[in-house]
C-alpha cells in the first residue's frame, strides 16, 4: 500500500513519550506506525483511536528489538514496516530500558539489555532502513537523555554508557548520511515520571524533591517531547543537534539521583 501521507515509526511506541509522537505526529497528517514489546493492548486500543479518526492511517507492530541480533528477523521486521504504507518518512527511536546498574552487581544480562535499547538496536534498525528514509529523504530521531552527558546517572553506569552510546550515533550518523538524511536527537529530562507501579517508581517526597530541582517548577509532559521531535522533522537545515527539553534542570543538575 503506498500513501501520500508522510509515515512514522516511533519504537517503543505504546505508552507514554512514545505514544505522545505518535498522537502528535498523526494529527498533523501522518500514517503512524506504532512498534511495541510487551504493550500490545495498549498499541493495539491507540491504533484503534486514531484509525477512528482517519481510517486506515495507523499500524501495529509487535516485535522484540533483539530482532536486530538475527538478520533474518530483522529483515522480516523490516519487511513488515515497509508493507504497512509502503514507505517511510520518519524513524524515532524512543524503546528503552532504564534502570539501575551499581557497580559490583552489574552483569551480562544488564549490559546486554541496556546497550540493546538504548545504543545496538537504534544504530543496526538505522543501518537497515536507510535505503527506504533514502528514498523518502526522510530524517532520524533519537531520544536521548540530559544524563548522557557529563551528568551522569549515580549507580546507573551502564545506561549512562549505552545513552553516550546512542548520543554519539546521532552525531556520527548526521555527518554520515548528510546531505540526504537529517539525523537529531532530543534529550528529556524529567517530562515523565516513572510508572507507580514500576520497579522505579517514586513517592510523593521524592516527587516534590525533583521539582523543587527544576528551574520551571513542574514536571514536564510527554507533549512537550512530541512537540520537539516535529520540530526537527520540519527543521530542513538542521542535523546531528540535540535539543534539551528539561525545563532548565540541567543548569542546575549535579548528575546523581532524579
Amino acid at each position: 500500500m503506498n500513501t501520500q501521507a508522510p509515515v512514522m515509526l516511533v519504537t517503543g511506541s505504546a505508552k507514554r513519550i512514545g505514544a505522545a509522537i505518535i498522537r502528535a505526529a498523526h494529527s498533523q497528517g501522518y500514517c503512524v506506525i506504532i512498534h511495541c514489546h510487551h504493550s500490545e493492548t495498549a498499541a493495539n486500543r491507540l491504533a484503534a483511536q486514531l484509525n477512528d479518526m482517519r481510517d486506515n492511517s495507523a499500524i501495529v507492530i509487535v516485535a522484540d528489538l533483539a530482532v536486530v541480533n538475527d538478520d533474518t528477523a530483522l529483515n522480516q521486521f523490516v519487511q513488515n514496516i515497509m508493507s504497512a504504507f509502503g514507505q517511510l518518512d520518519v524513524l524515532v527511536h524512543n524503546a528503552s530500558r532504564f534502570y539501575p546498574s551499581p557497580l559490583g552487581g552489574i552483569n551480562h544480562g544488564q549490559w546486554d539489555e541496556l546497550f540493546l535499547t538504548n545504543a545496538k538496536a537504534p544504530l543496526l534498525l538505522s543501518q537497515t532502513l536507510l535505503p527506504y528514509l533514502k528514498h523518502q529523504q526522510g530524517c532520524i530521531i533519537s531520544l536521548l537523555d540530559i544524563h548522557a552527558k557529563d551528568k551522569p546517572f549515580t549507580n546507573y553506569t551502564v545506561y549512562n554508557m549505552a545513552k553516550a552510546a546512542h548520543r554519539m550515533m546521532v552525531q556520527s550518523l548526521a555527518l554520515e548520511l548528510a546531505p540526504d538524511i537529517r539525523v537529531n536527537g532530543v534529550a528529556p529530562g524529567v517530562n515523565i515520571l516513572p510508572d507507580p507501579n514500576g520497579d522505579q517508581a517514586l513517592d510523593l517526597t521524592q516527587q516534590q524533591e525533583i521539582i523543587d530541582s527544576i528551574p520551571m517548577q513542574r514536571i514536564g509532559k510527554p507533549e512537550d517531547i512530541a512537540h520537539s521531535v516535529l520540530y526537527l522533522i520540519q527543521a530542513h537545515y538542521v542535523t546531528g543537534e540535540i535539543i534539551t527539553v528539561d525545563g532548565g534542570r540541567s543548569l542546575t543538575m549535579a548528575g546523581s539521583g532524579f
